[in-house]
């Protein structure tokens, strides 16, 4: 085994956040406001938004999910799955944390938090609401944001694509049978049907209406024309996230008033659940002796989550103004800062890291 990375192109090694994501907390903050505030000046209209459902789908927040989620899927490269035998032991170990860790490690943590630690400061009919949210926010690994992850850690870049193409295939399978094994062990009622549908609507016809606008970009103009449609898209699937929460936050106004500190209560969780998981996924990597250009995505793969998708399943299997919403839109609030403080840390210990890789290596 070598602990040799793949070298970066040039436009990857400067692949950075942009001003939108650098300051995504604030821009939610804002949300938080605008939505809060619009909600008490205007709940008919929020009510009305709530009503346009179709087989239990709100049709606003579809629309408005399929913006966030497809140009994200246009990034994915399905074809970078021939890397797998090459960064197997970093892949296997990201799979495990993805898959086999953290839906499970976060649904514990809730437990211990929500129904236990903090249950006398947070609404009683929330309590299985909020935990709920939790689950959706860790059963699905992100998929966008790990790229700006894997450059800001000079993270080998076949890896980390053949890594999100693989979770997006799990995905498919996964997510349902997870989050429903998850929500049933703490005994909250599964609405099978809903939780399906969502799957389907979600991530089955999203991945495959964006691998196949891909193909077609790719087929007529090359990567050009597939970047010209990514900048085109990207301010578009930014509004789409921050109209999405201005009108979460409507309706979730009233409460937040009332108990203002259901988020830092609910952000407690997530916080532990991502040093937890990246920190997991760090140490096992030195012990089988993988590149830090591999365990530096592999943790933060790991640790992130997909909350454009806990977000739409959130609402569509218990609605807008239900706790589970609110509790995966608390992961989009500390997303950044957290994840930033990660990459910082995998960075600032590299060298450690790869005097245990090499011994490690050494002895297997």
């Amino acid at each position: 085994m070598s602990l040799q990375c793949a070298i970066p192109s040039q436009p990857e090694r400067k692949a950075a956040m942009g001003l939108f994501e650098r300051y995504l907390t604030l821009w939610v903050a804002l949300c938080i406001v605008a939505g809060v505030t619009l909600g008490h000046f205007l709940p008919g209209l929020f009510q009305t938004i709530g009503r346009m459902e179709i087989a239990q789908v709100n049709m606003p927040v579809a629309v408005l999910i399929w913006l966030m989620i497809v140009p994200m899927l246009l990034k994915v490269d399905f074809g970078a799955l021939h890397h797998v035998r090459e960064h197997w032991r970093g892949i296997g170990v990201t799979l495990f944390i993805n898959w086999a860790v953290k839906p499970f490690s976060m649904a514990l943590l809730g437990w211990l938090f929500i129904r236990g630690l903090f249950a006398d400061w947070l609404p009683a009919d929330q309590l299985d609401a909020y935990i709920a949210g939790l689950i959706l926010l860790a059963a699905a690994p992100c998929t966008a944001m790990v790229f700006v992850w894997s450059s800001l850690t000079d993270g080998d870049p076949n890896f980390t694509l053949t890594q999100v193409a693989l979770n997006d295939i799990i995905m498919i399978f996964a997510f349902a049978p997870i989050v429903g094994l998850l929500l049933g062990l703490s005994a909250i009622i599964v609405p099978w049907d809903t939780l399906l549908l969502s799957v389907v609507l979600y991530i089955l016809i999203p991945v495959v209406a964006a691998q196949l606008w891909r193909g077609q970009l790719l087929k007529r103009g090359g990567e050009q024309a597939l970047q010209r449609v990514l900048d085109r898209l990207h301010p578009v699937s930014l509004g789409a996230l921050l109209i999405t929460l201005v009108l979460l936050f409507g309706f979730q106004g009233e409460q937040i008033i009332a108990q203002p500190m259901i988020i830092a209560l609910l952000s407690v969780p997530i916080l532990i659940q991502v040093y937890f998981n990246s920190g997991l996924a760090y140490l096992l990597n030195r012990k089988f002796g993988v590149a830090h250009c591999v365990a530096g995505p592999s943790a933060l793969i790991g640790a992130s989550n997909f909350f454009e998708l806990a977000v739409a399943a959130a609402i569509s299997l218990f609605g807008f103004n239900s706790g589970a919403a609110l509790a995966t839109v608390v992961g989009v609030l500390v997303e950044v800062p957290v994840m930033l403080s990660v990459v910082k840390i995998v960075n600032g210990s590299k060298s450690w890291y790869e005097r245990g890789a090499k011994t490690s290596m050494a002895t297997n």
